[in-house]
Formats: C-alpha cells, sequence, structure tokens
C-alpha cells in the first residue's frame, strides 16, 4: 500500500513539474516562440515515459528536446498560427456583421473549426512519434484524424470531462493542464498509431 501511494505521488509530481517546465518555457521564448518547442518537449517527454523510459531526467531531456527542435516546431506553429487567425477573423467577421439573424452561416465554419481542434490534437503526437518534414506531418495528423472516429470520439470525451474538472477545482489547470492534455491525447494517439502501422503490415 506504501509502496503504491509513493509511486502515484511520484506520477503526479512528474506531471507538476513537467507542467512548470512547460510554462516557464513558453514564457522564455516570448510565448509565441516559446509555447511549440515547449510543448513538443512536454509532448516527447511524456511519450518516452509512455513507452516504459520513466527513468529519464527530466529537466535536461526537456531542455534537450526544447532546443533541439525549437526552429522545425516554430515552423508548425507559424501554419498554426496563420489557420487559428483565418477561423477566429471568420467568427468575429460574422458575429459583428450577421449576428442572429443568418446563424446557419455558422454551420460550415464550427465544422471546420471543430475538424481544425481535432488536426491539432493529433499534430503533436505526430511530431514526436514519427521523424517528418513538417508538411508531412500535418498530413500524417490529418489522415490518423480521418481514420481513427473512434478514438477522436475518446479523446473528446476525456478532454471534456478533464475541463469540467478543472472548472470545479481550477487549481488543478495549473498544476497539471498542459501535462495531462498531453498524456490524454498521446495515450490514445499512440494507439491510433499502433492500429494503422498494425494494418499497413497486413
Amino acid at each position: 500500500m506504501g509502496r503504491a501511494l509513493y509511486s502515484m505521488l511520484e506520477w503526479i509530481t512528474r506531471f507538476a513539474y513537467i507542467n512548470v517546465l512547460w510554462f516557464f518555457f513558453t514564457l522564455a521564448g516570448g510565448v509565441i516562440l516559446g509555447l511549440f518547442p515547449a510543448t513538443i518537449a512536454m509532448f516527447s517527454l511524456i511519450r518516452q515515459w509512455l513507452r516504459g523510459h520513466s527513468d529519464m531526467p527530466i529537466f535536461p531531456s526537456f531542455w534537450r528536446y526544447y532546443k533541439k527542435e525549437f526552429w522545425k516546431s516554430n515552423r508548425l506553429g507559424l501554419i498554426i498560427y496563420l489557420f487559428s487567425f483565418v477561423f477566429g477573423f471568420n467568427i468575429i467577421f460574422l458575429h459583428a456583421n450577421i449576428g442572429e439573424l443568418i446563424t446557419w452561416t455558422y454551420v460550415p465554419l464550427l465544422a471546420g473549426l471543430l475538424l481544425f481542434i481535432l488536426l491539432i490534437i493529433y499534430l503533436f503526437p505526430t511530431y514526436v512519434h514519427y521523424d517528418l518534414p513538417v508538411m508531412q506531418i500535418i498530413k500524417n495528423a490529418f489522415l490518423t484524424m480521418l481514420v481513427s472516429p473512434i478514438y477522436s470520439f475518446f479523446i473528446m470525451i476525456c478532454l471534456g470531462a478533464s475541463y469540467i474538472i478543472v472548472t470545479v477545482i481550477p487549481a488543478l489547470a495549473l498544476i497539471f493542464g498542459a501535462s495531462f492534455f498531453s498524456f490524454i491525447t498521446l495515450w490514445f494517439s499512440l494507439h491510433a498509431f499502433s492500429k494503422i502501422e498494425h494494418k499497413q503490415k497486413r
């Protein structure tokens, strides 16, 4: 019992620590340039944990991933920023000029936004799992999203449940928000990748 409690507390500490590192290194890059390398570093480290390499030193490993993927991750980030701006601009424009008169015009935009969010969810796991150029990462993430509706459903359910929990206990978002998001998306994505790879081998 004592050993199980110790192990649980150790993992809680790990996720809290990597969440602090993600926050600190995002700020260190001026947020805009720091967000994506910090996120990739966090996903890379959690992926190693999920693959059984839980003995890796956290800070040196995080820093190594951050430096190594800084420019490549920001190239991916630039594409995401551009698409986010387009979606945001269109939503604001429609709301300001149409209001509630023609609400059905929101439907294709919101559908596209949902697909974009799902794509982003798969982008980070695809980035850290495969060594691919940026455009190939986007393509693979999109294809994985299309052929894995069940995993996408469970990811959204788990993230939705997590959102409800952090609204009830906001402190959890500060302590575990980013790291828990990474864990959920990686856990399901790695299973999706494994299933796809198994089918390809057959």
